[in-house]
């Protein structure tokens, strides 16, 4: 599908596997998608711009890369969105951190905003998007046009699993936005859910089932 990236490590494949398992506990589901948030981190900043710099190691001095620019921003949507936050910053330590406060409307489907706290020059930044569950599509159509209106042009959303409906709406809005997920499942059921899933992901991270 275009401008959608699957991250088909085995390592994440597996880990997917265990969060999907109705049986996995929340304990468990929290630590996995932690784990996941790093790994597929790692894939989505592969082509960070470097620049060389020179250091001195205890033998000599050297030219050697750095990552070039200024710091990323991760910009998770709540509540899932945070589910990724802590195995990214351990990545990425010295990353900023913008929240996106929105819920999803179960009569409409469509977002409903009640949060938003960014830094100030996040336009001059590039930002990651995160939202665990890419299902009608809504909510991160929501939150990049939100970032769009504070003047961000670098933009590049991670999610966990994604449904077709989800990427081509997505697409639609965001052509220029390229998507990074472990999984494209199947479709969505009557009410917006991804099938086959693993269910609400916010539920099943905080035990609110």
């Amino acid at each position: 599908m275009q401008g959608v990236t699957v991250v088909d490590h085995p390592l994440i494949q597996h880990k997917l596997t265990l969060m999907r398992d109705k049986n996995t506990s929340t304990k468990q589901f929290r630590e996995l998608l932690n784990e996941i948030g790093m790994l597929i981190c790692y894939e989505i900043t592969r082509e960070l711009p470097v620049e060389t710099v020179e250091i001195e190691t205890p033998l000599t001095k050297m030219k050697a890369p750095a990552i070039s620019g200024k710091k990323l921003v991760f910009a998770p949507i709540l509540r899932a969105g945070t589910g990724f936050l802590d195995g990214m910053l351990n990545l990425v330590p010295s990353a900023r951190v913008a929240f996106i406060g929105l819920y999803r409307d179960h009569e409409t489907l469509e977002s409903v905003e009640y949060y938003f706290k960014a830094p100030e020059d996040i336009a001059e930044r590039l930002v990651i998007v995160m939202d665990p569950m890419l299902a009608t599509g809504n909510s991160s159509i929501a939150a990049v046009d939100k970032l769009k209106s504070r003047g961000v042009t670098n933009l590049r959303l991670m999610c966990l699993l994604a449904a077709p409906e989800g990427l081509k709406k997505f697409n639609e809005h965001h052509p220029d936005v390229h998507v990074w997920t472990a999984a494209i499942d199947s479709h969505l059921n009557d009410h917006g859910y991804i099938v086959p899933g693993l269910g609400d992901a916010g539920d099943r991270m905080f035990g609110t089932k």
